[in-house]
């Protein structure tokens, strides 16, 4: 069927969102594909506030608003049953697309004036290749068959007003999770159908990348949009499941995409920011857009970048014999930034001063606060009132780690935490200069402590601290995606550079120093613990996000480090290269090897499958768990 001039176009649009709120994209997507129907319907799944009805509104009086069950296709299915098939059977084309699309990038008549041209019974956008396995189970024919990805799907009155096509949808079974909306339904509606001769195909062809990705519309999304003219891009390219990612490729896509579309293209970038940063987690967007800045510490970018603006350095300080270590790293700072510095007795202050005031600087704050909440406390507390005459802060104090053995591992850390805040004034400069590119960065702090006993931190960087920071989140009013299995990307250490305006939620709540303990402080599970990984979240609330910066040496050391420590497990793993297969096959190998038998930190943790395990105390921060393992028998 070709469809001619003065089509009558049916469009369903489904619509999800957790707190039921219509982020500027979807408006803006339905601006443009008005152009080319008669008629929208929107059906939401779950909530839909105020604001958001009014935003469907402009578009449309016909809104349904129904129990989030059924996935999209139940949405799809109820939607019919509201026009009924008597009244269905008359439109020359529906089209039943969803929210997890962006764009358009192109106009969608570009679209649509193509497609019109062509002999077909139903059509989309964009296609997933088959695949010869069936990564679900759930299949009945082994395999994913070619299939239109049901994001779009557009079905002309050929198939419409057929028997066929009523029945598939009155005889569409619920649908009870993802896998089921894929098998009965995405992956099974082309297949289903093109079986009983029924002509389809997809605008943004994509048949010579079909060798290269299954799903070339997020596997390639940037030559899809580039080359292919594809009208949209998934919202789901910037927060794909990394072990997927590095399944299929070195972590390039997400990151092509952004930049294409922002270099190349009319998209206002703040249409997927703003949904992005609001709905999804910052762990996942962070390893998908890649937010890490090895910057020079022996250059400036571009000198001068941030003369005009207020910044200041807020520093504790505690132990006496550090002093001067840490003048001579805050003499990297701006000679026109303000700072301010804490310590406990008068004694310490003195010789603050006495460092301190041989720096070149705008105002040099030193103040006597109680022993209590270490950093944390004094910089919530005694700071409150000055955070909104700043435009950037950085905050540091001075660290030992006496818990770990040898000392060279604490001092390690502190090295790393300095360096990589404040090696030098080009460096600061190179830091300041992130934020004044990239607007939408909020924090940025120095990757998490690998080396010595504080390699257990890569994937239990919540430590005891899942429970306290979401309460805290609560308390503080930050209200975005805070999840037990993703990792805060918080400034472990509490060395940072920020906006003013990224940590507003944290500075609304008058702080007191009775809400600290006081020494000796527990070394995890404290407020200070919460407040240390509620930054990167606050930030985030705000509408910026948080990354790593590193200086070039801290970064050629960060990829050193993470190479040897992956390296010398594998030759453990593929002993002689026996069994070796890909990142994923490694991971499946040790949760076949290793099992779980106590919740001790993160919520689980992993054994050999030979032993059983017997959580006995924590000796260290984020380090070792002393433990009795018992032979099974």
């Amino acid at each position: 069927m070709i469809i001619k001039d003065n089509k009558n176009r049916l469009l369903i649009f489904f619509f999800y969102d957790r707190d039921g709120v219509v982020d500027e994209y979807i408006p803006y997507m339905l601006d443009d594909m008005k152009k080319n129907v008669s008629e929208i319907m929107v059906v939401c799944n779950g909530k839909l506030n105020d604001e958001g009805r009014a935003k469907f509104e402009k578009f449309t009086e016909n809104i349904l608003v129904r129990e989030n069950k059924g996935f999209d296709v139940w949405a799809y299915k109820t939607a019919m049953e509201q026009y009924g098939w008597e009244k269905l059977d008359n439109y020359d084309e529906i089209l039943l697309m969803n929210f997890t699309l962006m764009g358009p990038v192109y106009p969608f008549k570009e679209m649509f004036d193509d497609m019109d041209k062509k002999d077909l019974d139903f059509w989309g956008i964009t296609q997933f290749y088959k695949t010869d396995f069936d990564p679900f189970g759930t299949m009945e024919e082994g395999y994913l068959p070619d299939h239109i990805q049901s994001h779009f799907i557009a079905i002309r009155k050929s198939l419409i007003a057929t028997p066929e096509f009523h029945s598939y949808w009155d005889d569409m079974p619920m649908i009870t999770g993802y896998i089921d909306s894929i098998s009965r339904h995405e992956a099974k509606f082309t297949k289903h159908f093109g079986d009983m001769g029924y002509k389809w195909a997809v605008y943004a062809d994509a048949e010579d990348y079909k060798e290269l990705s299954h799903q070339p519309a997020v596997g390639m999304a940037k030559k899809m949009v580039a080359e292919k003219r594809c009208p949209i891009f998934k919202r789901r390219s910037f927060m794909q499941d990394y072990n997927v990612v590095l399944n299929e490729s070195c972590g390039q896509e997400a990151l092509e995409l952004f930049n294409y579309l922002e270099k190349h293209t009319d998209y206002d970038m703040n249409l997927i920011w703003d949904n992005l940063l609001r709905v999804e987690n910052q762990a996942i967007l962070k390893k998908n857009l890649q937010w890490n800045y090895p910057l020079s510490s022996k250059y400036s970018y571009r000198p001068g970048v941030a003369k005009d603006k207020k910044i200041a350095l807020v520093m504790h300080i505690h132990f006496i014999d550090l002093v001067e270590e840490c003048a001579m790293y805050a003499a990297s700072m701006p000679e026109h930034a303000d700072i301010y510095v804490t310590t406990n007795t008068e004694e310490k202050k003195e010789e603050i001063i006495k460092h301190f005031s041989k720096l070149t600087c705008g105002k040099l704050d030193v103040r006597v606060v109680g022993n209590k909440g270490r950093d944390v406390g004094p910089f919530l507390v005694e700071f409150r009132e000055f955070l909104d005459d700043y435009d950037y802060i950085c905050h540091a104090h001075d660290k030992k780690a006496g818990q770990t053995k040898p000392g060279t591992i604490g001092t390690s850390f502190a090295y790393k935490c300095f360096e990589n805040v404040l090696k030098s004034k080009e460096y600061v400069e190179n830091i300041l200069n992130v934020f004044e590119t990239h607007e939408r960065a909020g924090i940025l702090s120095p990757p998490p402590p690998n080396h010595g006993d504080y390699f257990i931190t890569l994937g239990l960087e919540w430590g005891l601290n899942y429970e306290n920071t979401v309460e805290l989140a609560k308390k503080l009013g930050i209200n975005v995606s805070i999840k037990q299995d993703m990792e805060p990307i918080a400034p472990l250490g509490s060395f940072f550079w920020a906006r003013a305006k990224a940590l507003k939620p944290i500075f609304d709540y008058n702080w007191n120093y009775d809400e600290f303990p006081e020494e000796p402080i527990p070394d995890d599970g404290t407020i200070l613990h919460a407040v240390e990984r509620i930054y990167s979240y606050s930030a985030q609330s705000q509408g910026f996000y948080p990354g790593w910066v590193m200086t070039e040496e801290g970064a050629a050391m960060e990829i050193t480090n993470l190479h040897h420590m992956v390296k010398e497990i594998n030759k453990i793993i593929f002993f002689e290269g026996q069994d070796a297969g890909n990142y994923n096959d490694t991971r499946a190998k040790l949760s076949n090897a290793y099992h779980v038998v106590n919740d001790v930190r993160s919520g689980k943790y992993v054994v050999p499958s030979r032993y059983s395990f017997i959580p006995g105390p924590i000796r260290r921060p984020l380090s070792k768990v002393k433990n009795k393992i018992v032979k099974r028998k």
